[in-house]
């Protein structure tokens, strides 16, 4: 019995969770002085060990996947042992959810609903390219970001500043760029199942134009927002961070406008380790960098989340 929820619980895929961290850090970042180090612990680990991996093994279940999946190139086969460790996931995510505050829980129970549905046979709205990509990005970028924000107790005035509201707007930009880019190595299987994603759609060209749109709105959004913030020390860590991150996509859409089989699993998970380091690195660095400002909430937030984060960075 053991054995089998231990070949299933690699269907959860938690190390994968890391893609998602800069949306986290970025929340923070956006709050430094308004976030409790504790709850922000807490929030990292509802999220990113519980929340995602449920949902990355609900996914699992329905699509079961022959082929390699994002963060694993082999997957094992599904069964039934699988949706046992996702409702136990949900379950757990909720419940830390209401340790941290109802609210916070309320919110990630609804993005464990719409997980659901993306994937869900009954619904699936991973058939449908526009709406899926919508919700995707929304629930992943900018309502991700503000949850992160109640969970770690920044209150609703600073949540809700017009330029806190912007730059969740950004985080949903950079999921409407990125997102489409990890669809690009399943076409063939997407075609076989049905399922019409926005990459299957677009075409590789054109997902990687519909990306560099997306990735550079978000960018110009950002940049805008931390002017108007007076916050240029941010802008410019994130120029510096992202420079790897330009680099390798611009060399990954050379490679794929002139060979189609450059859009395999290998080049799509090597682009998501690199801006999802370089992102992280940039937001982390932004959030501690404000943190120095009040010494006792620094020393607090640096001694309850600097070591799970080293741990993840680390790998």
């Amino acid at each position: 019995m053991l054995l089998a929820y231990r070949r299933a619980l690699p269907l959860l895929r938690i190390p994968f969770s890391v893609y998602l961290m800069p949306v986290y850090w970025f929340g923070l970042s956006a709050l430094p002085r308004a976030v409790d180090g504790v709850r922000a612990l807490g929030v990292f680990i509802v999220l990113h060990l519980l929340a995602y991996p449920a949902s990355n093994g609900y996914n699992s279940y329905y699509d079961r996947d022959e082929g390699s999946i994002g963060g694993l190139k082999q997957p094992p086969k599904v069964s039934e042992e699988l949706i046992h460790l996702v409702w136990l996931f949900d379950a757990l995510a909720v419940l830390g959810g209401w340790l941290l505050s109802p609210l916070f829980a309320a919110l990630v129970a609804v993005y464990l609903l719409i997980s659901k549905a993306y994937s869900y046979e009954g619904i699936r709205l991973k058939k449908y390219p526009f709406l899926s990509t919508f919700v995707v990005v929304v629930f992943q970028g900018a309502y991700t970001f503000l949850m992160t924000q109640v969970g770690a107790g920044a209150d609703s005035s600073a949540i809700l500043e017009p330029t806190n509201l912007l730059l969740a707007l950004v985080s949903t930009l950079f999921l409407c760029g990125s997102y489409p880019l990890t669809q690009v190595y399943q076409h063939q299987e997407d075609r076989q199942r049905g399922d019409l994603t926005l990459s299957l759609w677009l075409g590789l060209r054109g997902t990687f134009v519909f990306a560099a749109v997306g990735l550079l709105s978000g960018a110009l959004l950002l940049a805008f927002t931390y002017w108007q913030r007076d916050e240029l020390r941010n802008l410019l860590i994130f120029l510096v961070a992202t420079g790897p991150v330009i680099v390798l996509f611009g060399r990954w859409a050379w490679a794929v406008w002139h060979s189609p089989a450059a859009a395999d699993f290998e080049h799509t998970m090597r682009m998501n380790q690199v801006s999802s380091l370089c992102l992280s690195a940039a937001f982390m660095l932004m959030f501690f960098w404000a943190l120095l400002a009040d010494n006792s909430s620094l020393a607090a937030t640096v001694n309850s989340t600097l070591p799970l984060c080293a741990t993840y960075l680390g790998g």
